[in-house]
This record gives C-alpha cells, sequence and structure tokens, in this order.
C-alpha cells in the first residue's frame, strides 16, 4: 500500500537512536528516548496561500530532519511504525557537511 499526504503533512520514519553511549555502555530499551531525528518518506503537495497559490513544502522525501519531542501521529503502514506531522513540526533539515580541507 502507498501513502501520499494531504496538504502540509510530511510521513517521517523515525531514525533508531544508538544503542551504546560513546564510553560503551549498552543503554536498555527502557532508559531510551525516542528519536527526534527521521527521514522523510513521503510529502504533501503544499498549502495555499492567501491568492489561493500552492506554495510546496520545503523538505522533500530522503531529507533527514529534526523535530520536536511530542511532534507528530503515530501510525502503522504496512507494518513498519511511521510519524504524520506538519511541516511546521520539523525544526530542520540535517545537511551532510563537506569534509574539511587540510591546512598545507
Amino acid at each position: 500500500m502507498k501513502f501520499r499526504p494531504l496538504h502540509d503533512r510530511v510521513l517521517v520514519r523515525r531514525i533508531t537512536a544508538e544503542e551504546k553511549t560513546a564510553g560503551g555502555i549498552i543503554i536498555p530499551d527502557t532508559a531510551k528516548e525516542k528519536p527526534q531525528e527521521g527521514e522523510v518518506l513521503a510529502v504533501g503537495p503544499g498549502t495555499l496561500t492567501e491568492k489561493g497559490e500552492l506554495r510546496p513544502l520545503d523538505v522533500k522525501p530522503g531529507d533527514r530532519i529534526l523535530f520536536g519531542k511530542w511532534s507528530g501521529t503515530e501510525v502503522k503502514i504496512n507494518g513498519e511504525e511511521l510519524l504524520i506531522m506538519k511541516e511546521s513540526d520539523v525544526m530542520g533539515i540535517l545537511e551532510a557537511s563537506a569534509p574539511a580541507a587540510k591546512a598545507a
């Protein structure tokens, strides 16, 4: 089954958190917080402006995003737990940084 969000909604898959701390301590499932980072799977067409024009969303499928702790609605699609949230719940897009050039 395919899912297409409406208006300014975004379908997101949470990116799982690390199982260990930097010091090597394994974190039990009961102590983990839900990740606030995810991958955009699908986006709606956008919102209508006051002039009636369609304004496309800033996020696109494949973007890695940060969102609020309580953002979105959890749904299960094809057996996978996903989130549906409004674009306004997205705090930002994580962009891969280019490797820093070494000074000679």
